[in-house]
């Protein structure tokens, strides 16, 4: 089984050094979030052409180093007008070139509400900025992966189900974090929420990422840290993946360098067994 890596993990540095490292590490895939994880490019809004994905894309490509996902963690929930579209056409931007970089997916978590006495304001700029983006994706040829996260507009199994039914696309899927949809107050039924989540969406998921969460020793709180050294089930996080979605991405998440071997190792392992 393989797993990937988000590319910034690796510390932010040229693009070739880059890929260079995640072929060193034999990630056969990565998410990358431009701005997060390269160095020596300008990737502000209306600086990214065909030419330059392009030869991002082959240096990673000549690596034997996938581009799988495109990060671009833009708020699409602003009230303000100049941000709003500042995020929206920047996202635009990365669907459009895509796939230049090699990358059918471009990933983003919809935003955190400033205010959350006015979250029918917020849902509707969210529907705003996904009927403009669905039709680029359209256009395009890719994906967009929506990614659930607590504290986000989208923060739920529920949420995530509501926001992609009323856009039936399929350029419309789901990057799954399970550990995205969990709290102190509702990990004790971690079990139920992962099942929930496949059952409302389950064949919508076009990616994953792989961390994991712990209890607090004194219980008021959780730990996020790397796979494999905390509660969550992946046992059965890797069954329900593995039946609705064999052999789909997963990136790791979470990890520091020295962590990489290990939580790529745990995953690969543990993932397997869920396929015997």
């Amino acid at each position: 089984m393989s797993v990937g890596i988000l590319a910034h993990l690796l510390g932010k540095q040229p693009f070739k050094e880059l890929a260079a490292k995640l072929a060193e590490y034999h990630f056969p895939y990565v998410q990358l979030a431009l701005s997060k994880a390269i160095a020596d490019v300008d990737f502000s809004l209306g600086k990214i052409s065909p030419g330059l994905a392009n030869e991002v894309g082959g240096a990673f490509a000549d690596n034997r180093v996938r581009i799988a996902v495109l990060g671009c963690y833009a708020s699409l929930i602003e009230l303000d007008d100049e941000s709003f579209r500042h995020n929206v056409d920047r996202f635009k931007e990365h669907l459009r070139n895509a796939r230049h970089f090699g990358a059918p997916i471009v990933a983003t978590e919809v935003g955190v509400p400033a205010d959350r006495s006015n979250l029918p304001k917020y849902w509707e700029r969210l529907n705003q900025a996904l009927e403009e983006l669905v039709e680029e994706a359209e256009r395009w040829g890719v994906t967009i992966g929506l990614e659930a996260a607590q504290g986000h507009l989208i923060d739920s199994p529920e949420t995530m189900a509501e926001t992609i039914e009323r856009f039936p696309s399929s350029c419309v899927g789901v990057l799954l974090d399970p550990c995205n949809m969990l709290n102190a107050s509702n990990f004790d039924r971690h079990d139920e929420i992962i099942r929930t989540a496949f059952e409302l969406f389950g064949s919508r998921i076009v990616s994953a990422h792989a961390k994991d969460v712990k209890r607090e020793a004194d219980g008021g709180g959780l730990t996020v840290t790397a796979a494999g050294l905390g509660e969550l089930d992946y046992p059965l996080f890797w069954q329900l993946l593995e039946q609705h979605k064999p052999h789909g991405f997963v990136t790791l998440e979470q990890v520091t360098e020295e962590q990489c071997a290990a939580a790529a190792r745990f995953v690969r392992e543990s993932r397997a067994k869920a396929r015997v």
